[in-house]
């Protein structure tokens, strides 16, 4: 892009164009680079939050608790968005939800906590805009995928271009055990990959042979080939796993790289249910 310092597919740094002499360069605003999201690893996260990709060029606003995607899109370019995530558009994009996969994989999505659709985008007759952002409060970030597999928590993916493959796979007990349903996505292929978070994502890699112990709650994408085991908190027991605050957690086992939330959104809804009226017997009324 213009202007840029970093290249939108790759990440390389830009060299900047020689000032004659005499000219004092114009003042740029540092981009957006958060200190969570360090260079490196499978994850290619790009560096000042915007980029480019097949027929759209994109852009992160408001990082943080709030953040926005800006999706511009060339006229009939288009971009898939999990269903609900739209917050506006322009007048001339064509929405169209469909059933991924057909009967089968929308069915295999309502069964592991998604909606059984999948929104695609469109800009009819010329350049359009989508807004997307996801329901709960927490930051967006853009990996550029290449040719990588990519296993993510059905509510932290957000959206990702069209050539991407995205399917809902059987993680079997040990993710059900593990209170993440019985399904994950399995996101392969090249392009954009937009994926939320409840809270700021934090990169943790882990060298051959390293085994390294996460909440559930907290998994937001992990590397496709990595292994892992679902487990007490606690190994002297359940019920002191009970006491310690913690359930089930997922040991991984290097190498691979993982993306972890700083926040727990189930913890979070259960430390504000004290505040909640009741909807039975004993409890606040506001009446049918």
């Amino acid at each position: 892009m213009a202007g840029a310092r970093f290249c939108g597919s790759c990440g390389l740094v830009l060299e900047a164009p020689a000032q004659p002499a005499g000219q004092v360069p114009p003042t740029q605003p540092p981009p957006y680079q958060s200190a969570a999201l360090p260079q490196g690893g499978a994850f290619n996260f790009d560096a000042d939050g915007r980029g480019q990709g097949r027929g759209y060029t994109w852009e992160i606003k408001h990082p943080g608790a709030f953040a926005l995607a800006v999706i511009h899109l060339q006229p009939e370019q288009t971009i898939a968005a999990e269903a609900g995530a739209m917050v506006s558009m322009s007048a001339n994009v064509d929405l169209h939800a469909e059933m991924k996969g057909g009967v089968f994989g929308a069915l295999k999505r309502a069964v592991g906590g998604e909606s059984a659709f999948v929104s695609t985008f469109t800009a009819r007759g010329g350049p359009g805009e989508v807004t997307l952002a996801p329901g709960s409060p927490g930051d967006i970030s853009g990996i550029e995928m290449q040719n990588q597999v990519f296993m993510v928590q059905s509510s932290s993916y957000l959206a990702g271009d069209t050539s991407l493959t995205v399917e809902t796979k059987f993680g079997g007990a040990k993710s059900f055990f593990g209170g993440e349903g019985l399904f994950v996505l399995q996101v392969a292929g090249s392009g954009l990959l937009l994926v939320s978070s409840f809270g700021a994502i934090h990169r943790k890699v882990l060298r051959p042979g390293e085994q390294y112990v996460i909440d559930t709650g907290h998994l937001v994408a992990w590397e496709g080939q990595m292994q892992y085991n679902l487990r007490k908190a606690s190994k002297s027991g359940f019920f002191r796993s009970m006491l310690s605050g913690e359930g089930m957690v997922a040991e991984f086992n290097g190498p691979g790289e993982i993306l972890i939330q700083t926040r727990n959104l189930a913890a979070f809804a259960g430390m504000l249910k004290p505040f909640f009226p009741s909807q039975s017997g004993g409890g606040i009324s506001f009446g049918n």
